[in-house]
């Protein structure tokens, strides 16, 4: 199943008979369209689209998700965007994919393979989209996509497609381990090394 066609803001997922909401399985076969521009500064990496992502079109968009809230409060945006406005990113040199593109439920449902394979088709897209920097967000899925079994939040040594990196804190509303204060904090210090680096 593809997405039927949708404006700016992404792909939307078909309804089915009557207006029903589309299966979890048939959102597996989604793929949700990245959203870039030329000029990135930074280029947002989730782990996955989750569900309501795969049948809205829409990054980071359970209501749960701190993202969007987050993104405002580090200072890359000017005010708190809602997902159906993440077409303004690009605007701001701010960019959004995923290591995996499968829709799933919960991250847990991604195979080592999946993460493997992200990892390599993301160094390609990086080269080509070249934004300053790649943010990942989610150590686990850093570690698992690149094998940097040790690596933890923060700047990283290596490079991604020609991109410094930077691992940022999994906004889910799961990820308990972090509180909205200090999630902010720590992307506030990638907007700091980001204001500071040069263009490319």
């Amino acid at each position: 199943m593809t997405p039927a066609p949708a404006g700016p803001a992404g792909a939307r997922a078909p309804r089915g008979p009557a207006g029903a909401r589309p299966t979890p399985e048939e959102l597996a076969h989604v793929r949700v369209p990245d959203v870039v521009g030329p000029g990135l500064r930074v280029l947002f990496c989730g782990i996955n689209p989750g569900l309501l992502t795969a049948e809205t079109g829409h990054h980071f968009a359970r209501p749960g998700n701190r993202f969007w809230p987050v993104l405002h409060r580090s200072g890359f945006t000017p005010r708190r965007f809602a997902p159906a406005e993440q077409h303004l990113l690009p605007e701001l040199g701010l960019g959004v994919t995923n290591v995996v593109a499968r829709p799933s439920a919960r991250a847990d449902e991604l195979t080592a393979e999946e993460y493997r394979e992200g990892g390599t088709l993301l160094t390609a897209k990086v080269a080509r989209l070249a934004p300053r920097w790649l943010a990942v967000v989610g150590i686990t899925a850093y570690r698992a996509a690149f094998g940097e079994r040790r690596a933890v939040v923060g700047p990283q040594e290596r490079t991604v497609g020609g991109a410094r990196v930077w691992v940022l804190p999994n906004p889910s509303g799961l990820n308990a381990h972090w509180s909205v204060e200090a999630m902010a904090g720590e992307y506030g210090r990638l907007r700091e090394a980001v204001d500071a680096s040069p263009a490319r």
